[in-house]
């Protein structure tokens, strides 16, 4: 898959569902901005994605902020089953550890298929966290902490959206054409 339709078809999902949901009212100002970094990843295995986040994690700490605010690690190719991202998701943290980076990013998890425990498949609950490609969203903990500290009931995100996705439904989801749905 073309890197270049991988990453338009991610922002338009940002657009649409992130940004046009309200999903996440940190996302547009970085959004706007440019200050997101699309990496699409070509790894054949599992250790090479976590060569390529090891990478990533270092460019963006490398980074100023005003540069790269945050980046999108979008894998298109590798862990499309969503037990095994999830797995992944577990050795991308120890990755954090290991580079001492607890505390400095943290790693929010996207996937077309993704399930909250205790969920259906199809519950609309879980397009909250759904995408066109499995991606691991790496944010700067400094930048969230300042966000969530200006933002009035950043705590009751997680709630709002949840309310929007089930009045929305699912056929009003799919009437937004994300790309990969």
């Amino acid at each position: 898959m073309k890197s270049d339709v991988v990453i338009e078809q991610t922002k338009e999902w940002i657009e649409k569902a992130v940004i046009g949901l309200n999903l996440c009212p940190f996302a547009k100002p970085v959004f706007t901005q440019n200050l997101i970094r699309y990496s699409v990843s070509t790894a054949d295995n599992e250790k090479e994605l976590l060569q390529e986040l090891r990478s990533e994690l270092q460019l963006l700490t490398q980074t100023q902020a005003t540069e790269i605010e945050t980046t999108l690690l979008i894998h298109p190719e590798l862990l499309n089953e969503f037990l095994d991202f999830n797995d992944f998701l577990g050795i991308a943290e120890d990755l954090l550890t290991e580079m001492e980076l607890s505390g400095v990013v943290q790693i929010a998890s996207f996937h077309p298929r993704f399930q909250f425990a205790g969920t259906k498949p199809d519950d609309i609950t879980n397009y909250t966290n759904r995408s066109p490609y499995p991606t691991l969203h790496l944010l700067r903990e400094e930048s969230v902490s300042k966000a969530v500290d200006t933002f009035p009931g950043a705590n009751d995100i997680p709630e709002k959206n949840i309310e929007t996705l089930t009045t929305l439904g699912l056929s009003g989801w799919k009437k937004l054409g994300i790309p990969g749905d």
